[in-house]
C-alpha cells in the first residue's frame, strides 16, 4: 500500500467572485522508501496538492489518503507519524536550538535524541543560540531536525535546500537518502530542477493544477528522445553560418541553449566544436540524444521555475 496515496484530487477556492481551480484531477502515489518530487511552475498547484495531504485544506473532490488514514478526519493520530518541514519555521525567536528539538521530542512516545540530530544536521555548536540568532540556512537545517524528531513514516519537505551554502546542501541531501534507506516516505516540492535531479526516484510536474507527467528520471529525460544534439553557448550565436556549415537546421530554443537536429555523429560534433573555436566561442554543455530535465519541464510548462504561489 502506498504511504501517500492521491486519487483524482481538486481543490477549488473563491478569489474575488472568481472559483479557482488550484488542484484539477491529480493522481499519484508515494511508496515507503521513495523520494517523490513534486514540480510546477509558479501557481502550478503543488502548495495546495501538499497541504492537502497535511490536513490543511479541504479537497474540493477526489481522495487522499496518507498512511491509509484521511488528513482531516484523523489529523491527530495521523501527525504522530508525518513531519513537516516549513520555508516558515514557526519557532519563536527566543527560543533557543536545544529547548526548540526537546519541546518537540516531548511531543512523542519515542522520539530521536536531539543531540544526535543536532549532529546529523551540523548544529551541536549552535545548541545554546536561539532561533534569531541563527543564519537562514541554519534556521533551515533546525527546521528539518524538527520535521524528523518523532521518528515518522511519512516527511514532507518544502524547499528543503532553499538557502543553504554548499555544505547546507549536502547534509540535508544525505538526510533525505539517509530517510529513503530507511523505508521513510519522503514528498519534496523544490524550485531547483538540479536538487530534484539529485534526490528524486521519481518526480510528479503539474501546470494549472493539472498532472503534465510522472515518471522516474529516466523515464521522463528519455520521453519524446529526438535522437539530435543539444548544447549550451553564448546567445544570439549566428545559427544560419552554423547550420550552413555543419549541414544541419541548428535553433536557439531558449536563450544559449540550442538544437542541432542531426544524429550525434563524431564529423558533427567536430564540426561543431571547430565552429565554436574558430568564433572563439565557449562550448557550455553537450547531450546528445538525452533531454535534461529542464529540457523536460520547459518543453511541458513552457516557462521557467520561479517562485511558489500559495496555491
Amino acid at each position: 500500500m502506498p504511504a501517500i496515496s492521491v486519487e483524482d484530487l481538486s481543490v477549488h477556492y473563491r478569489r474575488d467572485r472568481d472559483t479557482v481551480k488550484a488542484v484539477d484531477g491529480v493522481t499519484f502515489g508515494v511508496e515507503p522508501g521513495e523520494v517523490l518530487v513534486l514540480l510546477g511552475p509558479n501557481g502550478a498547484g503543488k502548495t495546495s496538492t501538499v497541504e492537502t495531504l497535511e490536513g490543511y485544506r479541504n479537497a474540493t473532490s477526489g481522495r487522499v489518503r496518507v498512511l491509509g488514514l484521511d488528513p482531516i478526519a484523523d489529523h491527530q493520530p495521523l501527525m504522530m507519524h508525518v513531519g513537516i518541514m516549513l520555508q516558515q519555521g514557526g519557532i519563536h525567536p527566543g527560543m533557543r536550538v536545544i529547548e526548540a528539538l526537546r519541546l518537540y521530542a516531548a511531543f512523542y512516545p519515542d522520539p530521536s535524541e536531539p543531540g544526535v540530530l543536532l549532529q546529523r544536521m551540523g548544529l551541536r555548536d549552535r545548541a545554546r543560540s536561539t532561533w534569531r540568532q541563527l543564519s537562514g540556512g541554519e534556521q533551515q537545517r533546525l527546521s528539518l531536525a524538527l520535521a524528523l524528531i518523532g521518528k515518522p513514516k511519512v516527511v514532507f519537505l518544502d524547499e528543503p535546500t532553499s538557502g543553504l551554502d554548499v555544505s547546507g546542501r549536502q547534509i540535508v541531501r544525505d538526510v533525505i537518502r539517509t530517510l529513503r534507506d530507511d523505508g521513510v516516505a519522503v514528498l519534496l516540492t523544490t524550485h531547483e530542477l538540479g536538487e530534484a535531479q539529485r534526490l528524486a526516484d521519481r518526480v510528479v510536474i503539474i501546470d494549472h493544477g493539472r498532472m503534465v507527467a510522472a515518471g522516474t528520471l529516466a523515464e521522463l529525460m528519455n520521453a519524446g528522445e529526438d535522437h539530435g544534439i543539444h548544447f549550451g553557448a553564448p546567445a544570439k550565436l549566428d545559427v544560419s553560418a552554423l547550420s550552413a556549415r555543419i549541414g544541419a537546421p541548428v535553433i536557439e530554443v531558449s536563450p544559449g541553449e540550442y538544437r542541432l537536429d542531426s544524429p550525434p555523429t563524431p564529423i558533427v560534433i567536430a564540426d561543431l566544436t571547430a565552429w565554436l573555436s574558430e568564433q572563439n566561442l565557449p562550448l557550455a554543455d553537450l547531450r546528445a540524444g538525452r533531454h535534461s530535465l529542464e529540457d523536460v519541464f520547459l518543453r511541458l510548462t513552457g516557462r521557467q521555475e520561479q517562485g511558489e504561489s500559495h496555491s
